[in-house]
């Protein structure tokens, strides 16, 4: 079987970033799938469950809310290695084109202080396992860490 191309990133030279993980096309359309790495991996402990549910909650209801790109979003959800998350756009992308957005989500979820939208029984499958002092933090260290430094060595991945 032929290793998958996420599986071909030099995991022990990545640091956290925006990546380009692939492009893929579906009826002449161009989906670009985004690798948000908040964590470097297998270096640093990774994300707990609750905070990345959290995160998934905060970031997919601010996508697909955004005046320019909730109608583009196509999905926004953890990476199962806990160091990061993965976004779908509708669009040809390169990873400087969402520099912006990232810094503005970050900042919602950095700033939320409210109750988490659908951590309910009726609208989720696991509503108790949210953490939002952690997603707080943690948005703020990669808003700190990563997107408001950001250089080529976090939007291109290592050889």
């Amino acid at each position: 079987m032929e290793k998958i191309a996420s599986f071909q990133v030099n995991h022990l030279k990545l640091v956290p970033g925006i990546y380009v993980s692939r492009k893929d096309y579906a009826d002449g359309a161009v989906i670009t799938t985004f690798d948000l790495r908040m964590k470097q991996p297998n270096t640093e402990p990774v994300m707990n469950t609750a905070e990345i549910h959290t995160i998934e909650h905060l970031g997919a209801t601010f996508l697909r809310n955004h005046k320019e790109y909730g109608a583009k979003t196509i999905y926004f959800g953890p990476m199962g290695c806990r160091t990061g998350f993965y976004l779908l756009l509708a669009g040809d992308y390169q990873s400087r084109d969402i520099i912006d957005l990232m810094k503005e989500m970050f900042e919602f979820i950095r700033d939320y202080h409210d109750e988490v939208p659908g951590a309910s029984p009726r609208d989720c499958g696991n509503y108790l396992d949210m953490n939002l002092p952690m997603a707080n933090y943690l948005a703020k260290e990669y808003l700190e860490r990563c997107l408001y430094v950001i250089g080529e060595e976090n939007l291109n991945y290592p050889e």
